[in-house]
C-alpha cells in the first residue's frame, strides 16, 4: 500500500510549441529526494544536455504508508519530437553506470510503452528496533553496523540509504549479487548484538 509522492520543487516544464517527448525513469531506489539529485538527476542532466537530448525537468519520491521509501522517479523532457531509440538505450546505458538497480524501468508517456532496464541487485537489511534487550540499544552503535556491512560488502558509500520506522531500522546497499553481499556479511549479522533478529531482503 502505497502513500506519499514526494515532487521536488521544480515542475515538469511542458513546450510551448507542443515539441518533444517526455519519459520518466522509474528507479527501483530507496534514496531520499537530495540524495537522488546527487547520485541521479544532476549527472544524468549533464550527460543529456552535453549530447543535446534534452534535460531532466523534475523528479519524485514514493513513500510507503509505514514511511519507508518504495521507489524514485527521474523526469525527462527529449528534444525530439520522435523517439529514438539508440537515444532511449544511452538513457539507459547512463543510468545503469550511475547504479540504477534491476526492477527500474523507462516509461515512454506518448505510448505508455515501458523498457525495463538496471543492473545492481540491492540487500536491504531491517534491524530490530524495540525487542531486544535495553542493554543492546545503548551499548551497540548502528553506526558503526553501517561502516562494517560497508566495510564486507566492499561497497563504497556514495549516499547513505537508510530508514527509521517505529520497529525497525532498514539499511540499503546495492552491488553487483545479493548473494555474494549476503555471504559476505553473514557471519557479522550472526554475531552483532544490534543484528540479532535483523531480516535480510533482497529488494533488487
Amino acid at each position: 500500500m502505497l502513500k506519499n509522492f514526494f515532487k521536488t520543487l521544480f515542475k515538469k516544464k511542458e513546450k510551448a510549441d507542443g515539441s518533444g517527448n517526455f519519459i520518466v525513469a522509474q528507479l527501483n531506489e530507496k534514496i531520499m529526494p537530495i540524495d537522488r539529485g546527487l547520485v541521479y538527476e544532476d549527472p544524468l542532466d549533464e550527460f543529456l544536455k552535453e549530447k543535446g537530448y534534452g534535460e531532466v525537468t523534475g523528479g519524485g519520491t514514493l513513500q510507503e504508508k509505514t514511511g519507508e521509501l518504495a521507489y524514485c522517479d527521474v523526469e525527462i523532457s527529449l528534444a525530439s519530437n520522435s523517439i529514438d531509440k539508440t537515444v532511449i538505450a544511452d538513457i539507459i546505458g547512463k543510468l545503469e553506470n550511475l547504479g540504477a538497480p534491476k526492477g527500474s524501468k523507462l516509461i515512454i508517456e506518448n505510448t505508455k510503452d515501458e523498457i525495463p532496464f538496471g543492473k545492481k541487485e540491492g540487500l536491504a537489511i531491517y534491524l530490530d528496533g524495540q525487542n531486544l534487550p535495553e542493554e543492546v540499544y545503548k551499548e551497540c552503535d548502528v553506526n558503526f553496523v553501517l561502516s562494517e556491512l560497508h566495510r564486507l560488502t566492499n561497497i563504497e558509500p556514495n549516499t547513505d540509504r537508510n530508514w527509521q520506522g517505529e520497529k525497525e531500522t532498514a539499511l540499503y546497499f546495492f552491488g553487483d549479487s545479493f548473494e555474494q553481499m549476503k555471504n559476505s556479511i553473514s557471519e557479522f549479522i550472526a554475531t552483532y548484538p544490534l543484528c540479532k533478529g535483523a531480516r535480510v531482503v533482497q529488494i533488487a
